[in-house]
């Protein structure tokens, strides 16, 4: 009687495969390969696990340990990078900004918006420095140092234009424009140097100027109206569109951008985080100045 063929020489081999060609990612420019085979031909093959004997029981566990505190490092990273950028900068709000927020009070901006006392001279400082902020945000994506900056452009998002008109207005009230100052001027310059030299450190502060100005800075919008603009409302408050889908299309393209990085330029993003915080938080600071 034959003796049964061992399974481990069992095969399972495509024969003579049709493989399909490699798409890009328009963005990203990360390949992905749409495959499909038309075998000719086909055996099985199992191969049983073999125990290789230099594999050390601590370098097992150093695995997974580093794989564990991956996931603790990331734990939005399943929904998405932009998700991972949302959850770091939730975590940089105050309780008083919002819910998931981790960090103690320092500055009066942290405090929360319903406890403000906006001044006209300080407001109209803000929006200034502010115009100069988007206005620099919006030419350096015209510009696109960096291919992928160009998928920025046209969003719905972008405030100069209604900034521009806003400073009108106050001209118009018999309010003296000021120049930019300080805190403008410096965001303004390092974004410049950023989006040239460090375009993941850039996109990390594009997200949270745009993001924390369509959530937290209707807030902002809403009490200045209230408090010195006899419940007018500023344009640099306002969107032409819905503000939902614009802001979801945002997201999706920063997704794609991000998918074409490693992890490490990841975590290089998301570490900016804080200094994104801190620029915009000095611009912010200008409200609450005296006049």
């Amino acid at each position: 009687m034959a003796s049964p063929t061992p399974v481990s020489q069992f095969k399972y081999v495509f024969s003579e495969p049709n493989l399909a060609t490699t798409f890009q990612n328009p963005i990203s420019g990360k390949p992905k390969l749409g495959s499909f085979f038309l075998p000719r031909r086909l055996s099985v093959q199992f191969q049983a696990p073999r125990w290789d004997s230099k594999m050390s029981l601590k370098a097992v566990t150093v695995s997974a340990t580093t794989a564990e505190n991956a996931k603790k490092r990331h734990p939005a990273e399943s929904k998405g990078f932009v998700e991972e950028m949302r959850f770091v900068a939730m975590k940089l709000h105050t309780k008083d900004q919002a819910k998931e927020g981790e960090k103690e009070i320092s500055q009066p901006e942290e405090r929360s918006v319903v406890m403000w006392e906006p001044t006209t001279g300080g407001h109209l400082r803000f929006l200034v420095d502010s115009k100069l902020v988007f206005d620099t945000l919006e030419k350096i994506v015209a510009d696109a140092a960096y291919p992928y900056y160009a998928e920025f452009r046209n969003t719905g998002l972008e405030r100069s234009a209604s900034l521009a008109k806003d400073l009108e207005w106050f001209r118009e009230q018999g309010h003296v424009i000021p120049e930019p100052s300080s805190p403008g001027l410096t965001y303004a310059q390092y974004l410049k140097e950023l989006s040239v030299k460090d375009p993941q450190a850039f996109i990390c502060h594009f997200y949270n100027i745009y993001f924390a100005h369509s959530a937290g800075g209707r807030m902002v919008g809403k009490k200045v109206a209230e408090k010195i603009l006899d419940e007018k409302v500023l344009e640099f408050y306002k969107w032409d569109g819905q503000l939902s889908q614009m802001l979801q299309n945002v997201r999706d393209k920063l997704d794609e951008v991000a998918e074409g990085w490693t992890r490490e330029e990841k975590n290089h993003c998301l570490e900016e985080t804080e200094k994104s915080f801190k620029l915009s938080g000095e611009v912010l600071r200008l409200i609450l100045v005296s006049s």
